[in-house]
């Protein structure tokens, strides 16, 4: 039973899905890469904002 799965999933991986090319798995690498470098200098922005914004209000209570 265990085996005509591992046959039928690989039958079907093979004849039944359509891979992408190879050009587009680059520049769908690419467009993640980028979108995921933007996301860190966002969080990085945000953590420096509110690192300076802490240490001034604690500046003040201090």
């Amino acid at each position: 039973m265990k085996s005509n799965y591992i046959k039928d999933s690989y039958a079907e991986l093979k004849n039944k899905v359509a891979w992408p090319a190879i050009s587009s798995l680059q520049s769908s690498a690419v467009l993640v890469m980028v979108a995921s470098l933007i996301l860190a200098l966002i969080i990085l922005a945000m953590d420096t904002t509110f690192e300076n914004v802490m240490s001034a209000i604690y500046s003040l209570l201090a």
